[in-house]
């Protein structure tokens, strides 16, 4: 999916001409022309980086950018004719991650944007990524590995992975972990859950040694408390 840039500047002409640029690298544009305007933005569209210029009306680049940070983490960056190093060092200071002064060329203004925007996806990605051990479970993209390497897991085993991971060190029984994975309360064959346990242990490899088995009750992932 594209990602959105909004841009604010009480210059509609510079505004028309980013929006254009990052219109044919493929971004989608928001346009505003005061701060009022960008926090209403941002209240029915999800904005993924601000380009922001300081000199506005009803509410300058420095205010809105204040307003910015208490709602959303996304890249912010100060597009102004103000170039002193103080000017910089204010905006960076309140939370900005770059500053671009006026004129700029439009090809460094573009790669400063790609630039933060997968600095953004990284982050995101390290977050989104679970360890245990040597075990890693990226949860966005369904899929585990063990010491760097792919466990090859299955889609019910990715699941149980998961559900072991939310549960960690909690004993689950076999009815909790078929409830969870195969969205039946009413319990099935729970001998399927044996199985895509044993399945998994042994795709972990040195690992599967942390699913253990509590007789009588149900099985628990063992980690670090």
């Amino acid at each position: 999916m594209p990602y959105r840039v909004l841009v604010a500047d009480d210059d509609k002409e510079i505004v028309e001409i980013i929006s254009d640029a990052l219109t044919d690298e493929g971004f989608l544009v928001s346009r505003a022309y005061n701060g009022s305007q960008v926090l209403d933005l941002m209240q029915s569209e999800k904005i993924d980086i601000f380009v922001l210029d300081i000199m506005m009306p009803e509410m300058d680049g420095l205010e809105t950018l204040n307003q910015i940070r208490k709602d959303s983490d996304a890249p912010v960056l100060i597009l102004s004719a103000k170039s002193r190093d103080i000017d910089k060092v204010i905006a960076l200071k309140m939370g900005a991650d770059d500053y671009v002064a006026k004129p700029f060329s439009m090809d460094e203004l573009i790669a400063r944007i790609n630039a933060h925007l997968r600095r953004e996806q990284k982050r995101e990605r390290k977050g989104d990524v679970l360890h245990l051990g040597t075990i890693e479970l990226h949860q966005s993209e369904w899929w585990a590995a063990v010491n760097g390497v792919s466990a090859d897991l299955s889609t019910k085993e990715f699941q149980i992975l998961s559900y072991f991971f939310a549960n960690k060190n909690r004993v689950l029984t076999r009815e909790q972990i078929y409830s969870a994975v195969w969205n039946d309360t009413y319990g099935g064959d729970l001998n399927t859950v044996t199985v895509h346990i044993k399945n998994l242990r042994s795709k972990l490899g040195r690992e599967g040694h942390r699913i253990k088995t509590v007789w009588g009750i149900g099985y628990k992932l063992e980690g670090d408390r």
